[in-house]
């Protein structure tokens, strides 16, 4: 089995969640276990390294579950993108529709340096909205995404349209 079958064989799907027609997918089975965490962190730690930015000092990425690993992996900052009321001090807004409504993304308004180059990494794309929001912050910062990163991609949605920057997932899913 490749490594791309094991992590997607870890991801859970549930009908309906969080609220009736929407499809659900959980990635919290991939941290449980050990071995499939890691072989998640370096997969995506390696795409960063080898394909994305292999020369660049000065590398961010987000996602709170995610970001901090790779980003300590590769000696980079880590920059939180957080729901609304979630940072301290001024923070930057963006809000974003979902699949089942409205939300909002903030970011510390001194986050980015601008002219800094940014990986956003984030755990499934499906509509674009969430991954777009944080695209949103860092330009409102000055900064460039040079790649958006996800463990998968929900194909029939179309998120990557939504991006201002290419994209890569670990796997596709037609649900």
């Amino acid at each position: 089995m490749s490594d791309v079958e094991h992590i997607k064989s870890y991801l859970k799907f549930y009908s309906d969640f969080p609220k009736k027609g929407v499809g659900f997918v959980d990635i919290f089975p991939l941290l449980r276990n050990p071995l499939v965490f890691e072989t998640l962190i370096t997969h995506l730690t390696h795409r960063i390294a080898s394909d994305v930015i292999p020369t660049s000092p000065n590398k961010r990425d987000r996602r709170f579950l995610l970001g901090p690993v790779i980003a300590l992996r590769l000696g980079a900052a880590f920059v939180p993108v957080r729901k609304l009321g979630k940072l301290p001090g001024e923070c930057m807004r963006a809000t974003f529709e979902k699949e089942y409504g409205t939300d909002e993304f903030e970011m510390q308004a001194d986050a980015i340096v601008p002219g800094q180059t940014v990986v956003i990494v984030d755990d499934i794309l499906a509509t674009g909205g969430s991954a777009a929001a944080a695209g949103e912050l860092v330009a409102k910062q000055g900064g460039k995404v040079l790649q958006y990163l996800f463990i998968a991609e929900v194909t029939c949605l179309k998120g990557s349209t939504k991006l201002n920057a290419p994209s890569y997932s670990i796997t596709q899913l037609d649900e």
